[in-house]
């Protein structure tokens, strides 16, 4: 019972949604709005094939290299600066300089210093998606328990079991945060530097689509970018469940009292 509960919450709205868009196209055909039959039916054709190896996996790919990266960069990053006060009064005027920058601004640049490659694409990707796993990873060091932390030293547990034992797990709500922004910027990020002189990704096909006006076929590469955007959140759901356990199990029982 408790499962068709949540599948009800998870496609009642979808379905809705669907109904609507149903009923609004029964009258006079719209050139700009496929009927929803026409457009599962483009989607089968388009994305079923060859277009998946050449346009899709392609894109899947970068997107996770680029969003691995930027968590990495931004963990590390952020514990080494969130730990080390001197290192953060350094490097904070800089740090706001570069996150007030919009990364599709640096596309032009990056493709004059670096080509158009795949690893310009990248870098377009790691340079959205790092600040908000960054920015929370040093306030999150930040806001470690002082008693804690002064037990740790009054124990002898400095260096890296110090950064396992006692940062991670409490900056961990604040960072995977952070990861949550970053997924949905990164899948922005993939789409915009594939539209800038690309000859494959998600990006550029659904460019393409736009530009000879092959409307069902644009439509049906957005309904992949948006079932993308579904498929990384119940990953990153799953994954957040998984290494929070102890965080939300704490919260329970603060509920619960």
């Amino acid at each position: 019972m408790r499962s068709l509960k949540t599948l009800g919450y998870i496609l009642g709205l979808p379905v809705l949604l669907v109904l609507v868009w149903w009923a609004s196209t029964l009258g006079k055909p719209n050139f700009f709005v496929p009927t929803p039959g026409s457009l599962v039916e483009t989607f089968g054709e388009v994305w079923f094939g060859e277009r998946f190896f050449t346009d899709v996996l392609p894109s899947l790919g970068r997107l996770v290299v680029g969003v691995v990266a930027a968590i990495v960069i931004g963990v590390v990053g952020g514990v080494l600066i969130g730990s080390i006060k001197w290192l953060r009064a350094l490097l904070e005027p800089t740090l706001e300089f570069f996150r007030a920058v919009p990364p599709p601004v640096l596309v032009p640049v990056l493709m004059l210093l670096m080509g158009i490659t795949d690893t310009m694409k990248v870098v377009v990707i790691i340079s959205g998606c790092v600040w908000p796993v960054l920015l929370n990873t040093i306030e999150g060091v930040r806001a470690v328990d002082p008693v804690l932390s002064d037990s740790t030293h009054t124990y002898g547990i400095d260096g890296w079991a110090r950064v396992r034992y006692l940062v991670l797990p409490s900056a961990s709500p604040q960072i995977l945060a952070g990861v949550r922004q970053s997924l949905s910027l990164g899948l922005i990020l993939m789409v915009i530097s594939e539209m800038f002189a690309s000859s494959s990704g998600l990006g550029f096909t659904i460019v393409q689509f736009q530009r000879s006006f092959a409307i069902p076929e644009m439509w049906s590469g957005i309904v992949v970018l948006g079932l993308l955007g579904v498929g990384m959140s119940f990953i990153f759901q799953w994954a957040e469940r998984n290494i929070l356990r102890w965080y939300h199990g704490q919260k329970e029982v603060e509920n619960a009292a």
